[in-house]
């Protein structure tokens, strides 16, 4: 039997206020945290344990003056690590991992193969990798490894459309049996990140169910699966994340976002050194300023938490 420890709501005196104030509306607002262990005995000793966790990303929020989401999952144990984790973030680019987990479950071989035309004026500001190929086209597979690999909003977009649109991704999720996310505009406007707007949101423990369907589940075929997980291993903007915070003999894969209101995201599988199960980490953040800046370190300082709570 599992049994999930959670403690109670805590009034988080700035923190909370800010908060409560961005996400009226938009989900379960406060603190929660929870850790599992296998038995009733072992889950009243694991508390303290859950309560330092909690604390400890609570003094992250104030060092970085930032609201923080995590979610964190042992695949192989089953313990948890959550908080703040029912509450809605702007994904940012993190959804381009979604929606090519929602390409490869729909497009036959011939389809990924297909080279799609674009033209100048689609290529956003962001397309390091797109701008390059705008007289020849690119495969729709080519399309997926630059939307997660180098973050390209105009191979994004593509992506997208080859699903159908926001809307045909948020189906895909659906279809997954997630209620959360909402999948609602395009790049660049699903960055703009605006406290109590909902679209373009999903929590912690959405994304990471979906992140762990996609990537370690069997909604995939395995080579399908293998592809996925191919490309996010070779992400080159992840190093300063969760790459960062995790043990240097793990492999990660991970698809990071930016946003505005001072919005940084990773969301990641994490495989452990000798042999371990799996782990997903998602930790989601903001500072609720539409000018602030993101301070990246406060999402590896986030992961180093999750690590030494999971142990």
């Amino acid at each position: 039997m599992t049994l999930a420890l959670r403690r109670p709501r805590t009034v988080l005196p700035a923190v909370a206020l800010l908060a409560a104030t961005l996400l009226s509306g938009c989900g379960s607002a406060g603190l929660t945290s929870h850790a599992t262990a296998g038995t009733p005995a072992a889950a009243s000793s694991a508390m303290p344990a859950a309560d330092t966790t909690s604390a400890s990303f609570k003094g992250l929020e104030q060092q970085f003056g930032a609201r923080l989401g995590v979610y964190a999952v042992d695949t192989g144990s089953g313990r948890e690590i959550s908080y703040r984790a029912d509450e809605r973030f702007a994904f940012a680019s993190t959804i381009k991992s979604l929606a090519a987990g929602a390409l490869l479950r729909k497009a036959s071989d011939a389809e990924l193969d297909k080279v799609v035309a674009y033209r100048q004026e689609d290529v956003l500001s962001w397309a390091p990798i797109t701008s390059q190929h705008v007289a020849t086209g690119m495969k729709v597979r080519d399309l997926a490894a630059a939307a997660i690999q180098y973050s390209d909003n105009t191979a994004a977009n593509l992506v997208m459309a080859e699903l159908g649109g926001p809307a045909a991704v948020q189906q895909s999720l659906r279809d997954l049996g997630d209620q959360t996310t909402s999948v609602d505009r395009n790049e660049p406007t699903l960055n703009e990140a605006t406290p109590g707007d909902t679209r373009d949101t999903s929590t912690p423990s959405a994304f990471a169910a979906d992140l762990r369907r996609y990537a370690l589940g069997d909604v995939l075929a395995e080579d399908r699966r293998r592809l996925l997980t191919d490309w996010l291993v070779g992400n080159t903007t992840g190093a300063p994340y969760i790459r960062a915070g995790v043990p240097t003999d793990w492999k990660v894969g991970d698809k990071t976002g930016n946003g505005g209101y001072g919005t940084r995201n990773d969301a990641a599988v994490a495989w452990p050194s000798g042999g371990r199960s799996p782990v997903v980490i998602v930790v989601l953040s903001d500072r609720g300023k539409a000018d602030a800046t993101s301070d990246d370190a406060l999402i590896a300082q986030a992961t180093k938490t999750v690590v030494g709570a999971l142990g």
